[in-house]
Order: C-alpha cells, then structure tokens, then sequence
C-alpha cells in the first residue's frame, strides 16, 4: 500500500545559525527509514509522467519501487543505467520543475521527493563502494572530449560504456568543472565528485588535465587523433554591468569569487594558500543560484551583512526555492527592485560603497517576466567593502577564435544541430553550457548522452 502522507519526509539539515559559519553540508540526507517512507509515497503510475521531466530519463519508478524492495545495488543500477552522476544530481538538480514538477502526488499535495531519494540511494552505493563493475567490450575506436565538466563526464561515460577509448581534456588540473569550481562545497562535497568521477574512470577513461585546448592543441589537431571530437567546455566568461567603478580592489566575478573558494579551496586559509579579501558588508548583484551560492559563502568567510541586489522582485527570483529558503535562514538580506548604478572607491582604489536606484515592474518582455523600470530620484548608496558580480556568464572564445570552420552565435555560443549535436565541422559535437549558455547541470548531461548517441552512430557508419 502507498504512504498517503501530503507531504514530503523533511531533509535533516544543519541548524541555520551553526552552518552559516561553517562549509560542512546543509542537507545531511535522509537515513534508511526516511527514505523507504519516502518511497512508499509514489504511486509506481504506469505512464511514468516524472521520466518525461527528466533530463537524461532515468527510470524513476523503477528505481523506488526498488528502493522499498530494500534493493538499493537494483535502483542504484536502474538510475545509472542512463544518469552517469546521481549523487551529484540528487543534489543540484532543479527537480521542483523537472521530474517533481509532473509527480501525480504533487497535483493536489507535495511530489515525491525524488531526488532526496536518488541522493540516498547514490551515497548508500558510494559509502559502501560496492558498485558494480561492468562489462566492456573495447572496439578500438578513439573519442576527445574536451572538457571535464558535468556534459563532457556524460558524453565520456556513455561512450566509454559502448567501448570507446575516451579522452578527457581538462583545462584545470583536476575534472568536474563546474562541480568543483562553480558549487560550493556546503551544497556539493568535492570528495562526492572525485567519487563519482572516480567511477567513470573504472571505464577506461583518460582525463588529461592542465591542457587547454586552443592553445596546446586545437580541434583540429586533436582530429588528427581521434575519430570524433566532444565540446563541452560551459560557459566560464564572466558578465559586467559595464558600471563606473567596476575595476575597483573588492570587486569579483562570482566566476573569480568561487573559483578561488571551491577548486582554490580558499575557505581552508592558510592551510590552503589561496586568500580571498572580504569586507565586514559584501553586496552580491543577481537573483540566481550563483548569486545564492556567492551570497552564502561570503557570509561564511566571515562577512557581518551580506546583501542580494536583484531588479526585480522576490517572484521572479530564478534561483531555485530551496537556495532562496536557505540564504534568507542563514541572515542574507534580500534587497529587491534595486539595480546598481555606480561602485564607489576610496582614494586607495578600494571599495567602500555601491550606488543603487530603486526599480517597479513594467509590462513583460521577451523572456517572459515583468520589465524592471528605473523610478526617478530614488538613488541611495549602501556601504559595502566587497562586491559580486553574478548576472550570468558566456563561453570562453578561445575555441571559437582558434578553429575557423566552428560556426557559432553572436553571443558566443556554438552552433549545434538540435538533434545530434553537431556542429559546423564533420565529426565534431558539443553539448551543454557553450552551446545554450549558462543552465543546470542535468541539461548540460542529457545533451552529452544525445551527442554520445550521435557519436556512436557516425562513428559506427564512418
């Protein structure tokens, strides 16, 4: 008989006041017992409405009904049968508007916590390092995948597990992009993605990290090599508002600002000899989850007041509901229709204030949200040391600008077909972030797992 409960079994987490001082995990997981009550919350419907929601179509009835049969190794099996990176995803995903988003249970009541459950089921295999290893048959054909990223661990996983020698090239010195250097260590564990990259590695796979492609060899030479190339490199260009006082000491990308936390580990200072300057007030401008996740770090580095800058109002936040709860449990301070108009320096070139002017909605433009209005003379300055920049981010041009037949977008994007990923040049895909620009992560995996289809395919007919 299903669990009728309304709602959903609530994730253990961290008191508010204990973690925002600390970067240890927020959400502890569910134990054994929860996540069975979870699982018997779903109904097994036979026309599976979740799977049309995900990504990469991981099986998720299947998975549960495993799960309540006490069979963790089966709905560990059935989830990476086609998701390369549960426990990661259990984590970061959007489920609220994916797979959840059509859970029956959520017509009338909550949705079934789905990717609580695939968290636990993935960490459970993991603790015990028990996964099983699979059987490959290698058929000497080799594939590049260039970036070491959430796309380019998809792609690589799916055509290592159809025998492909894969090679990972990974411009830092170690892979995951932006799960090591974007996701902050209270959300995301970096030791869980060694582990879950370690798995891939079982495959047979190579990662080459330290080897910018663009500079130490292009798509070109790589093609020399291997009969197929995969691109997936994000998006890791920073944006600016292009406002005076951008170029003060004090002011950072979030690109820069958690970079230097997560991959630099500057949160271990001085353990780790990668400083970062924060002021007793820290202003971050955006809304979204690079926002929150900038916003929550600053406060655990230390910082007294740490403030959200946004135009727009709470309803139009795009940060997912649950980083949103987070922020404001751990004392961020949501300064909303408010958009920056000057960054105020003192004489020694460091920040000290930024100048803001007060928004009201409009009508909607083309994205679909109500348009942010300047109101007149309501400029107001607020006294911050340190300020973030997180409106959003574009791909690198490196590849662009050293392979002359890759067609792509003004915006810097590259040009794919929509239904195998190819790009302008024979033989070469890309997939995720520099292709749609800055998304989630389990977008950026169902468009590896398309181009390792496609891949397979050319490669199989060539």
């Amino acid at each position: 008989m299903p669990n009728m409960s309304p709602t959903k079994y609530k994730m253990p987490e961290q008191d508010p006041i204990k973690r925002n001082k600390n970067f240890n995990e927020v959400a502890l997981g569910y134990t054994h017992e929860l996540a069975i009550e979870e699982a018997m919350r779903c109904l097994d419907c036979k026309h599976m409405p979740c799977v049309k929601g995900c990504p990469v179509n991981v099986d998720i009835p299947g998975f549960i009904k495993a799960l309540v049969g006490n069979n963790i190794p089966k709905a560990y099996e059935i989830i990476t049968s086609t998701n390369s990176l549960p426990a990661i995803c259990g984590r970061v995903c959007p489920q609220e508007s994916q797979c959840e988003l059509l859970c029956v249970r959520g017509i009338k009541h909550e949705p079934v916590a789905i990717g609580r459950l695939e968290r636990y089921v993935a960490d459970t295999m993991l603790e015990k390092t028990i996964t099983k290893k699979k059987n490959i048959t290698k058929n000497k054909m080799k594939v590049a995948v260039v970036g070491g990223g959430p796309a380019g661990l998809t792609c690589a996983g799916d055509l290592a597990l159809l025998g492909y020698e894969v090679t990972i090239f990974e411009a830092f010195h170690e892979a995951g992009g932006v799960l090591v250097y974007g996701i902050p260590e209270f959300r995301l564990p970096k030791e869980l993605v060694k582990k879950e990259i370690a798995t891939l590695t079982k495959l047979g796979i190579t990662i080459k990290p330290n080897m910018v492609i663009g500079r130490i060899l292009d798509i070109e030479e790589l093609l020399v090599d291997f009969g197929a190339v995969f691109i997936g490199t994000g998006a890791g260009l920073p944006r600016f508002m292009n406002i005076p006082g951008e170029n003060y000491n004090g002011v950072y990308s979030s690109n820069e600002f958690l970079t230097r936390i997560n991959l630099m580990k500057a949160y271990k200072f001085p353990e780790y000899d990668t400083p970062v300057r924060i002021g007793k007030n820290v202003a971050v401008v955006g809304g979204g989850n690079v926002a929150m996740d900038a916003a929550r770090s600053a406060k655990r580095l230390g910082a007294k007041n740490v403030y959200i800058i946004y135009r727009r109002s709470e309803d139009e936040l795009p940060a997912r509901e649950e980083e949103i709860h987070h922020a404001k449990e751990e004392g961020i301070i949501f300064t909303l229709l408010t958009n920056p108009t000057k960054i105020i320096g003192d004489e020694d070139g460091n920040v000290k204030a930024i100048e803001c002017i007060k928004m009201k909605l409009g009508e909607k433009d083309d994205s679909g949200r109500a348009r942010p209005i300047k109101i007149n003379n309501s400029e107001h300055i607020i006294d911050v040391n340190t300020v973030i920049i997180a409106i959003g981010q574009t791909p690198n041009p490196l590849i662009k600008n050293t392979t002359s037949a890759l067609k792509t977008h003004s915006w810097g994007g590259i040009i794919v077909d929509d239904d195998t990923m190819q790009t302008s040049i024979d033989g070469v895909y890309a997939g995720g972030d520099i292709v749609t620009g800055a998304a989630t992560v389990i977008l950026a995996m169902g468009a590896g797992k398309k181009a390792a289809k496609a891949i397979d395919v050319y490669l199989k007919n060539k």
